[in-house]
């Protein structure tokens, strides 16, 4: 039996979330509905201006909030990253240790700098707008990949925004080709469509030929398979996966799981904010996977898992709803 179900590698950020109205937002001159990374300078600007609003804190980054609600739901993560030496750092080591998920950060010394963080903004319509300081998980390299993590592991999950990074994207490949000399199957999520659109070369380097999971929402998949429907998607995206899983928002989520193609519905829900859907979405997944479920009971999950989400304010549930889950 495997130590972990999962391993995952990706940016270490202590998510900060605001509720914020559209005006606001206009005034903060930040793309909506996108993740946009951001220099320290405009980091420090962005705080200064929203430091009477209230906030949520959180360890974060999307391979990790997988990681963490496989871990809720009972399941066994590992996850690579990088943080600094600072009080945001001891937070987010903290936190993990406390979501029961292994961490190389363990058996690290931690170097002087600043851990990253992302801005997220809700506005009423629930949707959601990052605005992301890497500091210095922008640095994460081969160096934090565990090899040995990897290889007791059932699967190696690798984060789409490592791509903008080109030591970040070489980490991931090198976990990609340790996990595929282990006969460990791989898993990619796209992350945001800003991704697709900049560095879409870059993420198809880093799936490789021998991708056996792909996780996307609808933009995603379009943008990278350069098509205008979810199913003509669907069909290019079998040319790069094995299988794969679309989230589609409202109308559930679109499988291939290597035979054929079906669609999951999902229940309607008010939707609040919509931050960590896409990643509760895929550690539910692969908690269904790794605990004896075919895709399409997975998909089911997974779909309950990401409506229930949006219902609340924060990019994670806590430990015991989420739990909860599996019981509905």
């Amino acid at each position: 039996m495997k130590q972990y179900d999962v391993y995952g590698i990706g940016n270490a950020l202590v998510d900060l979330e605001f509720q914020v109205s559209d005006d606001t937002l206009a005034s903060l001159g930040v793309d909506k509905g996108l993740m946009t990374l951001i220099e320290e300078d405009r980091h420090h600007e962005l705080v200064r201006q929203l430091a009477s609003i209230d906030h949520k804190k959180a360890s974060g980054g999307s391979a990790a909030n997988s990681v963490i609600a496989l871990a809720q739901l009972g399941g066994r993560g590992y996850y690579s990253c990088k943080v600094a030496a600072d009080d945001f750092g001891d937070f987010y080591l903290q936190d993990m240790r406390a979501c029961n998920v292994a961490t190389n950060l363990d058996n690290q010394q931690r170097e002087d700098g600043h851990t990253g963080k992302c801005l997220v903004l809700v506005t009423p319509d629930a949707d959601r707008t990052m605005n992301t300081y890497l500091g210095i998980t922008v640095n994460l390299s081969e160096a934090e990949v565990d090899e040995a993590a990897i290889e007791q592991a059932e699967y190696a999950y690798m984060e789409g925004y490592l791509v903008a990074s080109d030591t970040g994207r070489a980490a991931a490949i090198k976990a990609r080709e340790i996990a595929e000399r282990a006969n460990i199957k791989t898993v990619l999520t796209l992350s945001d469509p800003n991704m697709v659109n900049f560095f879409k070369d870059g993420l198809l380097e880093m799936a490789g030929s021998n991708l056996d999971l792909l996780f996307c929402n609808e933009s995603e998949a379009m943008m990278m398979t350069e098509t205008d429907t979810a199913a003509a998607a669907a069909e290019k995206l079998k040319q790069l996966s094995r299988q794969f899983a679309i989230t589609l928002g409202p109308a559930g989520s679109l499988i291939y799981d290597g035979n054929e193609t079906f669609t999951v519905p999902t229940g309607k829900v008010d939707v609040i904010d919509t931050n960590g859907a896409g990643d509760m979405y895929a550690g539910a997944f692969l908690y269904g996977l790794t605990h004896g479920m075919d895709y399409r009971t997975a998909a089911v999950l997974a779909n309950r898992a990401a409506s229930t989400i949006v219902t609340w304010f924060g990019p994670r549930l806590p430990a015991e709803r989420t739990k909860a889950l599996l019981d509905a």
